[in-house]
Formats: C-alpha cells, sequence, structure tokens
C-alpha cells in the first residue's frame, strides 16, 4: 500500500473479498503488540458474479473499484495490492502423501526440507483446466515414525507428510485476476475463503478439540474441518442465501427483490413457529393488486 501519510513501518495488508452478493474491501496493519488495526473498509453489492465465479467481468470491476475506493477514503492511502479470495462450485481438495529423502542421517531436518516436500506437490499432475492453489501439511513422517506435526530439529533419512490439496479451475482464477488487474491492482495471491475465514474466528483450542467452520454466504456456503489442529477438510458447496431467495421468489411468484425482503423480516427454518393467519401483502405491479402470502407458505 502506497500512504499518503506513513503511520509506522509495521506491514499493511489488503483483503478483497469478491462474493455473490457484494464485493467487500479491508486494509489492515499490525501493530507493535502483533495485533491486527483496521484502518478502512470498503464493500459494493455484486452483480457479476454468480455462485463465487465471476460471469460479467465489467461490472465486477467497477464493484471491485468501488469498494477498494471506499476503504482508501477511510484509510487515507492508495491501494497497490490484494489477497484476494476465492470459492465456486469449482473448487476442489484432495488428500495426498510425498516424500523426499535426505542426503544424510545425522543433519537435522530443515525448514527447507519441508519446504522442498511443499513444492514438489505442485508439480502433481492434476486434471485438464485444474490448478493447485493451496498445499497444506497435515503431519510428517519422519523413518516411519508418524503424527509429528513439526519434524524440524529431527534427524531422519525419510521425510514424509500427509497433505491437504486444494485445486481451482484455471479459467475461473485467472478472470479473478483479470478483473483485479483491470481494476489496477496486482494480486499477490488467491486465498481459499473458508481457509481466511478460519483464520479470522478459529482460536487454537477450537480447532484442537475439533470443529466444523460453516460460512453461509450468497451463493455458496464454505466449511473447514479441523481436529487436533489439523485442518482436515475443506468444501465450497453451491448453495447460499441468494438460494433460498429464488425459491421464495419462484414459489410466490413474485419479484427478487421482494422474496429477499420477505426472507429478511420473515424467513424462518421452522414452519411450526408461524401462525396459521399471518399474512404478508405484496404490493402489485403497476395497475395491479396486491398479493397476499401467508407467512406459513
Amino acid at each position: 500500500m502506497k500512504q499518503k501519510e506513513i503511520k509506522n513501518n509495521s506491514e499493511i495488508v489488503v483483503g478483497l473479498d469478491i462474493g455473490t452478493t457484494k464485493i467487500a474491501a479491508i486494509i489492515g496493519q499490525l501493530n507493535d503488540n502483533g495485533k491486527l488495526n483496521i484502518l478502512g473498509f470498503g464493500h459494493k453489492e455484486s452483480h457479476g458474479v454468480k455462485r463465487g465465479v465471476v460471469n460479467n467481468i465489467e461490472r465486477t470491476v467497477e464493484a471491485i473499484s468501488e469498494a477498494i475506493a471506499e476503504a482508501e477514503r477511510l484509510s487515507d492511502g492508495e491501494v497497490a495490492s490484494v489477497y484476494v479470495g476465492i470459492a465456486g462450485q469449482h473448487i476442489r481438495s484432495l488428500q495426498h502423501r510425498g516424500n523426499i529423502m535426505r542426503n544424510s542421517m545425522e543433519d537435522e531436518i530443515s525448514r527447507q526440507d519441508i519446504d522442498v516436500l511443499v513444492q514438489n506437490m505442485y508439480k502433481l499432475v492434476m486434471p485438464p483446466g485444474e490448478e493447485i492453489i493451496h498445499v497444506i501439511p497435515q503431519d510428517f513422517i519422519v523413518d516411519n515414525e508418524s503424527g509429528i506435526k513439526n519434524p524440524v530439529g529431527m534427524s531422519g533419512v525419510c521425510l514424509e507428510a500427509n497433505f491437504h490439496i486444494v485445486t481451482a479451475q484455471i479459467t475461473a482464477a485467472k478472470n479473478i485476476e483479470r478483473c483485479v488487474n483491470r481494476a489496477e491492482l496486482e494480486m499477490i495471491s488467491l486465498i481459499l475463503e473458508p481457509l481466511a475465514s478460519a483464520k479470522s474466528v478459529l482460536s487454537e483450542e477450537e480447532m484442537e478439540a475439533g470443529v466444523a467452520l460453516v460460512d453461509i454466504g450468497g451463493g455458496t456456503t464454505d466449511i473447514a474441518i479441523f481436529q487436533e489442529g489439523i485442518l482436515r477438510h475443506t468444501a465450497v458447496i453451491p448453495f447460499g442465501g441468494d438460494v433460498v431467495t429464488d425459491d421464495i421468489k419462484e414459489g410466490c411468484t413474485i419479484l427478487k427483490q421482494q422474496a429477499e425482503a420477505l426472507k429478511i423480516k420473515f424467513g424462518s427454518a421452522f414452519v411450526s413457529e408461524a401462525s396459521d393467519n399471518e399474512v404478508v401483502s405484496i404490493p402489485g405491479l403497476k395497475g395491479r393488486e396486491p398479493k397476499e402470502i401467508s407467512v406459513k407458505s
């Protein structure tokens, strides 16, 4: 971030969430205590994204620019590069085991050895049209001794690891990058949205005990499952709040904005909570009578 007034030398990070219903940007800066200060944020209604996938470049670029501009106004700075969240029904996750053979048992296992092991996973052959966006070690095996969380400093010849690998469609990822670049921004990297959400809201204790994070968005529902501090599973399901709105629209034969308003004000997952005689009146189109719909329906 190029700032008009440099507040201090701490790193400034900008996150961009390109969602189905809104595009949000947030600017944060680490303080001396390692806590994140929010300098600015902005959001704009999204009309160019469907279920996490960009389907209208121009409208998405416009929304990104407006969300970033709003965040810049609050932070008194100019954004140059961003970390971008990715979701969508094209996201896949799989498990894989990899290994490297080290030259000497006397030398300690280093961070560099782990980096080599991770980089080897990025060379896996994927189905046509897919690319790897995350390689996440789950646990390590050193000379057949399993269940090791951090092998750095240990001795051993054969270093193995179980990996959680996340893939995305190349075209979907490229379209996101194209939108970011056309908004005159540089994309530092793509981050799977449930992983970003987990970093934000889950504690170490929760991930150790076992927890499922479920983030229900407008077009997709993102899931991340942790146990013993290890990421066990991720998924992006192509159902979200917009699907509920569309069902109400079709079921009650009303406009989408009316269906959204009905959902927000009267929506409930429990039919038993609605009384039999509670009725909502929906304004009719020009020259037409209002429409009455039971809340139970």
